[in-house]
């Protein structure tokens, strides 16, 4: 069952979390590559930014984003801009989000997500956490998949195994925890391969994060996952 409070708190401190950290980075490690294909940290900080904005829209029946070429040139357009203007434009982003999740409201209502993707009003703040805390990592200032913490990696696990359940390009999985935990995933046919290791590297295998090769699987290969 989802806590929505708990959940607000949750953004809040991965928010701060992040902030502490970037607020000590050198203005010359913005244009530097980030961990994802393409983008520097300021694209990074940048999508932080305009998420938060569009999750905004989101929770007051608006279109997520204007279009995904609208998305796109707002990224790049303020990817360059000056350490400060970063922080100072994600920390009140993140304000305006969390006081519009805050808000009395129906929680149980469907509201619509980018690329026609629907959900409860109530799972938002969680989403929210998945892009706060994925995109630390992608900064690739020393925050790791193993620092996150463990409530969320199982989540995030879960999250991830409900969203590839039954995908045409996701052969049947068995994915297990070094502690047993078990998600089941992709393909309802055939036998499942069994993929199994520690959470945080299972995670970033799920996410794209990680190809999976310090995976156990008895033999077989390690599925590429789709793109997320």
């Amino acid at each position: 069952m989802v806590d929505h409070e708990h959940d607000l708190a949750l953004v809040d401190e991965a928010t701060e979390r992040l902030l502490g950290v970037v607020e000590k980075l050198p203005e010359s490690a913005l244009p530097e590559a980030s961990r994802l294909p393409g983008w520097t940290r300021g694209h990074v900080l940048a999508h932080l930014a305009r998420n938060a904005d569009a999750l905004v829209n989101v929770l007051t029946g608006r279109p997520m984003y204007a279009g995904a070429e609208v998305r796109d040139a707002d990224i790049e357009r303020d990817a360059p801009r000056p350490l400060a203007v970063h922080l100072a434009d994600l920390l009140d982003s993140s304000r305006r989000f969390l006081d519009t999740a805050a808000a009395p409201a129906d929680l149980s209502r469907t509201v619509t997500l980018r690329n026609g993707v629907t959900d409860r009003a109530s799972r938002v703040p969680f989403r929210r956490l998945i892009e706060i805390e994925l995109h630390h990592v992608d900064l690739g200032v020393g925050y790791e998949l193993e620092d996150l913490p463990a409530e969320f990696t199982d989540r995030e696990i879960d999250f991830l195994a409900r969203r590839f359940s039954g995908h045409p390009e996701v052969p049947s999985l068995l994915v297990t925890a070094e502690d047993g935990r078990e998600w089941r995933t992709g393909s309802t046919d055939g036998r499942p391969v069994r993929v199994t290791g520690p959470a945080p590297a299972l995670l970033g295998w799920l996410a794209g994060r990680r190809d999976g090769s310090t995976l156990g699987t008895g033999g077989a290969l390690v599925p590429a996952m789709p793109p997320l």
